[in-house]
């Protein structure tokens, strides 16, 4: 589930690289999922589901084993993705594999880690063999950004606090890594890049990379929050996450961890490199 979002498409073309039988679960199975074409058939099988829908899920979900879920973060996100797992284990649906987000606890100053851990903790409570990945921010989300930066500016409400980005393709490589692997292991896998870097770190290394001055503009949280809704037309739960996850990170310090290498064998893609593939988005 997900296979049109960055992650599960990302790992989609992992395990069509791999030849393992998937099958794509979308909401408009009549659209083309992107870089899918038909020299990846007949490995690739195309269903519709829709996470509100039970009966769909019961029909996408039958004679599989395994079940990737990743869902849009949102404010059914707990309801719906409980609903998933109820009917994958109903249809026999032996493993689940969970992207969920760092804190996630059921304190969490983050409103939408506190749906993860709940959803995890519903997991736990069915007994259903999972394994539970927990990405920090994604290196894709900043191409978001890209718009506002190309006219140099870079807006957020960290101060100098650094934070965590990863790769979805390294998260999509860890998902098929578990799916596919002899044994598939029950286990939290927190992921991140090589290093932690601060929003002025992040200004200035694309301004060096653009060859134009980047600025990073540091606002009170509240101020971070109305921008957000203002400026980016951001609804508001979205506003609230990212200035919450911003905020988890001034409060919680945030360091890189091996798990991405203790899985693959191999370190996490980098900032750096992911800039300069991107860096045209970046430029005026």
């Amino acid at each position: 589930m997900g296979a049109t979002g960055a992650t599960g498409n990302a790992l989609l073309h992992r395990l069509l690289a791999l030849g393992a039988p998937v099958r794509a679960l979308t909401r408009t199975p009549h659209r083309p999922i992107p870089g899918v074409t038909d020299a990846h058939r007949p490995a690739l099988e195309v269903r519709y589901a829709d996470a509100a829908d039970p009966a769909s899920l019961r029909a996408a979900f039958e004679g599989a084993s395994r079940l990737f879920l990743a869902m849009a973060n949102g404010p059914a996100q707990v309801e719906l993705e409980t609903r998933a797992i109820d009917i994958a284990a109903q249809a026999g649906i032996g493993h689940v594999v969970k992207v969920s987000a760092p804190a996630a606890e059921p304190d969490s100053p983050v409103a939408v880690s506190r749906g993860h851990h709940a959803v995890e903790e519903h997991l736990r409570a069915l007994g259903l063999s999972h394994t539970v990945l927990r990405p920090y921010a994604f290196m894709q989300n900043l191409l978001r950004l890209a718009p506002a930066v190309a006219r140099g500016v870079l807006v957020g409400a960290m101060g100098e606090a650094p934070c965590n980005y990863v790769d979805c393709r390294d998260v999509g490589d860890v998902a098929a890594a578990v799916l596919t692997g002899p044994d598939v292991a029950d286990g939290v896998h927190v992921l991140t890049g090589p290093e932690a870097v601060s929003h002025p770190e992040l200004a200035h290394r694309i301004s060096v990379l653009t060859g134009h001055r980047i600025r990073y503009v540091d606002l009170a949280p509240d101020e971070l929050r109305d921008h957000l809704v203002r400026q980016a037309q951001m609804p508001a739960w979205l506003a609230d996450h990212v200035t919450e996850i911003q905020q988890l990170a001034v409060a919680r310090p945030e360091y890189p961890t091996d798990g991405i290498a203790r899985v693959l064998g191999r370190p996490p893609r980098t900032l750096d490199a992911f800039l300069r593939e991107h860096r045209d988005r970046f430029c005026r």
